[in-house]
């Protein structure tokens, strides 16, 4: 899909920009509805971190209203590269194929990757005991794009990276985990810290996978007025205190150390994220 959002965006209609966006007035933001605590559904409604984002930026746009369309995940981001909304405002990962397309509003959250397994699976205590187990993760997901960090530490212990299955959402891999079709399934900590309060009667979380990563909005390459205005609007919650609450209420823990300016490059990003 990655290789894909390339070449879709090659062929895109141009992406708007901030002053399209104010003269036609509707700021147009594709999210998701299937990745809780970012982004879930409640009695019908839309629910979550960017639930309560969105409306912050509600009162924040003043030359434009907010027109939200809830995608699956699977064609979210090319949805985004190929102009027909401006910005995926979800739960997305910061990876280099990511950064080939879009630039990233200054990260609203840490994420690193762990795994989970089923509760009591004394089969794997730690991350070598994964060696030639079957994962699972969600099509599309940045995850995978940083599988070789997973199988560079299974090698230096003599270990070998598994069968990759792929899912449409993470719900559906949980469901084989707990059925027993999974070995384990990897994911950012934030929504494996999520599923483990909600359901710690059947799940269970385990060590880093990963090195450090963040979560940010993409925005495409040739909407950088627009990437300006969300970088501010994102340093407007730091500075009147409302992302360290947002953070507190649906992570469970603030992420004061996030780098105040907008990812747009693969260098800048290593260098950020210490990788």
């Amino acid at each position: 899909m990655l290789a894909g959002l390339a070449l879709t965006f090659a062929f895109a209609v141009q992406a708007a920009d901030l002053p399209e966006i104010e003269a036609r007035g509707v700021l147009k933001i594709a999210t998701e509805d299937d990745y809780a605590p970012f982004n879930f559904i409640t009695d019908g409604q839309p629910d979550g971190f960017h639930k309560d984002v969105l409306a912050e930026l509600k009162e924040y746009a003043t030359k434009f209203k907010l027109e939200q369309s809830i995608l699956p995940w699977t064609g979210l981001l090319a949805s985004v590269a190929a102009g027909q909304y401006d910005v995926a405002i979800t739960g997305a990962l910061v990876t280099d194929d990511r950064l080939k397309v879009f630039n990233f509003v200054a990260p609203v959250a840490s994420a690193q990757h762990y795994y989970v397994k089923r509760k009591g699976d004394d089969r794997m205590k730690s991350v070598a005991d994964l060696s030639g187990k079957v994962v699972g993760l969600q099509a599309g997901s940045a995850l995978l794009a940083r599988l070789p960090e997973l199988k560079a530490m299974l090698e230096k212990s003599g270990g070998k990276l598994g069968e990759v299955v792929e899912y449409q959402s993470y719900p559906e891999a949980y469901a084989d985990l707990a059925n027993g079709r999974l070995d384990y399934v990897i994911n950012a900590v934030i929504s494996i810290n999520d599923l483990v309060k909600t359901r710690g009667d059947v799940f269970e979380k385990g060590q880093a996978v990963s090195g450090g990563g963040f979560v940010a909005w993409p925005v495409p390459k040739n909407s950088p007025q627009l990437l300006e205005f969300l970088n501010g609007f994102v340093k407007h919650l730091k500075d009147t205190g409302k992302l360290k609450e947002l953070q507190i209420k649906w992570f469970g823990q603030a992420f004061d150390g996030l780098p105040d300016e907008a990812i747009t490059n693969v260098d800048q990003f290593h260098k950020l994220a210490g990788l």
